[in-house]
């Protein structure tokens, strides 16, 4: 989640990313939609990832404004090392609009982590939901971190 606004937070301060502009969310959400499909995330792959192969397959990708925080979800079969955060730092980049929204699939195409943004603060990252097979029966969170449901986030 990023608080992209004049004044640090002083509310979920250390549980938010803080950016000092506004951000584009238009932009952003373009950009989401060259993420989308099974694709090879070298671009944001971290350098110490262990995994076999950096091909990810990712369901879904939005920007959204919730009260004055932006949120970011991703729904993948499974993420490299970094990737979201890598991820987020290019779409910020995007959203100041010091890139434009083909940003995204250009660094795809390129598979060069050197040549994308840097990664993000792991502040405001949260793991909202893991899926199951449905013969499990589990009931299905609510949409964001649980505490943006609530008026704590509107008063940031």
């Amino acid at each position: 989640m990023i608080a992209a606004q004049k004044t640090r937070p002083a509310i979920l301060a250390s549980g938010i990313t803080w950016i000092k502009s506004t951000l584009d969310v238009q932009l952003m959400n373009r950009a989401c939609e060259d993420l989308l499909g099974e694709q090879d995330f070298s671009a944001f792959r971290g350098s110490g990832c262990q995994s076999l192969s950096p091909y990810r397959n990712v369901e879904h990708a939005q920007v959204y404004q919730s009260g004055q925080l932006m949120v970011f979800e991703i729904t993948a079969n499974a993420f490299v090392l970094h990737m979201v955060r890598n991820i987020i730092g290019s779409l910020v980049e995007i959203g100041l609009q010091r890139q434009g929204p083909g940003w995204i699939a250009e660094l795809m195409g390129g598979r060069d982590r050197t040549h994308s943004a840097a990664t993000a603060s792991p502040c405001g990252l949260y793991l909202v939901d893991v899926r199951y097979p449905e013969y499990h029966n589990l009931p299905s969170p609510p949409r964001g971190p649980v505490f943006l449901n609530n008026n704590l986030a509107r008063g940031i």
